[in-house]
């Protein structure tokens, strides 16, 4: 599997890897994700070919996506670390450091090999970019949308007012409807 996610021309930093966290953590909440679509969304965030993935490896990341969920959910930066603590003290490896033999620069890793398997690296992976966000910001890496019709999580990056909606068309589909109840 040709997994890199070190920090090479700035491709892979902690944000664009919590970014990918949150695309595969919604694409894998869905009712029934497919590998095509799973896949799609490891291609999209700059997942290397060949990419094999199997309907095992799909129903082992939805396990990790719950247990990621679970740190977008969290109300604050103490909650958030603790979710973050657990799931690093039971679900991952001790740091180490890896080029994929020489195919890439130096960078992080808290998966237990280079090769292993896919839920294993999603989940270790995903939790070493929400952690170095979490330790950089000081709050909390992400959150859960706050429209009542969407259950998608979202990264929080950079400073600035708290983000609550997931996208510009969630906050708009709120604000007009906000709008419209104080209207009629």
């Amino acid at each position: 599997m040709a997994r890199i996610e070190g920090v090479p021309a700035g491709r892979h930093s902690p944000s664009v890897n919590a970014r990918r966290t949150a695309a595969l953590v919604n694409a894998l909440s869905a009712e029934d994700p497919t590998v095509e679509q799973v896949a799609g969304v490891l291609r999209a965030h700059g997942e290397g070919e060949p990419l094999t993935l199997r309907a095992a490896d799909v129903a082992a990341m939805r396990d990790a996506a719950a247990l990621l969920r679970e740190v977008f959910a969290a109300e604050d930066a103490g909650r958030a670390a603790s979710r973050l603590n657990d799931l690093l003290v039971r679900h991952t490896g001790p740091l180490r450091l890896t080029s994929h033999g020489g195919s890439a620069p130096f960078h992080p890793h808290l998966d237990r090999d280079d090769d292993g398997p896919w839920g294993e690296w999603f989940l270790a992976s995903s939790c070493l970019a929400l952690a170095v966000l979490l330790w950089g910001g000081q709050r909390a890496p992400g959150g859960l949308c706050a429209s009542p019709s969407c259950r998608n999580v979202y990264v929080t990056v950079g400073s600035g007012l708290n983000q609550r909606f997931c996208s510009r068309r969630c906050a708009t589909r709120e604000r007009v409807a906000a709008h419209r109840r104080g209207n009629g």
